[in-house]
Order: C-alpha cells, then sequence, then structure tokens
C-alpha cells in the first residue's frame, strides 16, 4: 500500500510516518502585565468614592466656591445665586485650572498602568507627582510649618519630601486663607455703599428703614457696571497663574 502524503512531506511531519499534524503553537506575544477588568473596575469604584474628598482638598474647588460665597454675602444675597450653581461654576473653574496637572497624571501614570508598562505602585508614584507639585506651588510655608510641628515631625530640607499628610491639609489652609483674602477686598466696596446709604437715611430721619433694602439695588447696579462676576473669577484664575 502506498505512503499517504502527510501535511508537511509524503511521509508526514518529520517523513517516516503517514499520522496526522498534532504540533501546537503558541503565541506569547500577546501576553502583558495589562491589568484585568474587574481590577481596573475595583479601582475606578474606589476613585469615585472618593472623588468628593480629593476634589474639596486637592485641588481649587475649595477657594473658587469659598470666593463666590463670600461674594454673594457681600452683596447682601442669601439664596441668589443657589448653592448649586455656586458649586457647579466652581466645578467647571477648577477643571479649567486642573486641567494641565490632569492631563500630567494621565500621562504619567494612568495610561501607563492601564498599557501594562507599570506597575500600581510605580503608576501611583509617578502619578501622584504632578498633583503634588502643583499643591507645593500653592502651600505657604508657614503652613506646612505649622503642621509639621502640629505633628512633632522634622521639617523635610526638600519640599518635594512632605508627604501627602502633611500637604493636604496645609494646602487647603492655604487655600483658605487666599480666599478670606479676596473675599475681604470684595466686601470692601460694598461695606462702604452700606455706611453711605445708612448715613444718608440717619440725615433724613429715616431711622425705621433697613439700610439694605436701600443699598442692595445700588450694590447691584456697580457689581453690574464692573462686571463683577467677571473680576472675581479673573482674579481666581488669575491667582492660580493661568489665564
Amino acid at each position: 500500500m502506498p505512503d499517504v502524503p502527510g501535511p508537511h512531506g509524503p511521509n508526514g511531519p518529520t517523513g517516516t510516518g503517514t499520522g496526522t499534524d498534532t504540533s501546537v503553537t503558541v503565541d506569547l506575544g500577546g501576553l502583558t502585565n495589562k491589568p484585568s477588568t474587574s481590577v481596573t473596575v475595583i479601582i475606578a469604584l474606589t476613585l469615585l468614592s472618593l472623588l468628593p474628598a480629593i476634589l474639596l482638598t486637592c485641588t481649587s474647588f475649595t477657594k473658587i466656591l469659598v470666593v463666590l460665597g463670600l461674594t454673594r454675602n457681600a452683596l447682601g444675597l442669601q439664596q441668589t445665586p443657589p448653592n448649586q450653581v455656586l458649586a457647579g461654576l466652581a466645578l467647571f473653574l477648577s477643571l479649567f485650572i486642573m486641567s494641565p496637572v490632569l492631563s500630567s497624571i494621565n500621562e504619567a501614570g494612568v495610561q501607563p498602568y492601564l498599557h501594562g508598562t507599570k506597575t500600581s505602585a510605580q503608576a501611583y508614584q509617578d502619578g501622584v507627582k504632578p498633583l503634588k507639585g502643583f499643591m507645593l506651588e500653592h502651600t505657604n510655608k508657614d503652613e506646612l510649618t505649622l503642621l509639621t510641628s502640629v505633628a512633632k515631625r522634622d521639617l523635610p530640607k526638600n519640599k518635594d519630601d512632605v508627604s501627602m499628610a502633611t500637604l493636604v491639609p496645609a494646602f487647603v489652609l492655604s487655600e483658605l486663607k487666599q480666599a478670606f483674602i479676596i473675599g475681604f477686598i470684595v466686601f470692601i466696596p460694598f461695606l462702604v455703599i452700606d455706611i453711605v446709604v445708612s448715613g444718608a437715611l440717619m440725615a433724613l430721619g429715616m431711622m425705621m428703614m433697613p439700610p439694605v433694602m436701600v443699598s442692595l439695588p445700588f450694590k447691584l447696579l456697580l457689581f453690574v457696571l464692573v462686571d463683577g462676576w467677571g473680576l472675581v473669577i479673573r482674579s481666581v484664575v488669575a491667582s492660580y497663574g493661568t489665564g
């Protein structure tokens, strides 16, 4: 009986038999260190749960919201604009200010981790550097010294060596301090209007007339004429070296 040609020759794979080819080729080129989908979902859910705390303590959101709230109080308005409007405006202004930092975090930490070129520890170390640099740039040395002394630690010789546990509260204190300074400057012209209106009412003998009712239209008129919201937003954004 003649030989039956195999798939790789007249006598099969080895040229000596009549069987079929049972060799298996395994391609290892597609294997990477990419995190699994379940791990990625867990990390995403964790970040979403921590997002409000990160937004309030590690970004410009708190400072902007406090300045907008003080501006509303200086005008003598209690609920106009509503808190939701101020929070939404502060959120999008924060995204505008923090966009270079977020892009650096994505390029240095997030994308390399998702592509498997960095481990989770390496991605965290490299990704947190842009955020830490932003916070150090806008944190006063006095606040860092205060938090370090309260924790009974030695002040690092290099600011880059400050831990996040010390940097975060120091950054928040610096942001609140700057927000109150801007709020004080905003209050001054409206306080002058209140004093002038109150003196005029006293001179006219209209002591029973609440000065707030008379001064409020003048405050709103002055605020609109000088483009008050634009000035406030421009000053806040300029304090971060943006715009």
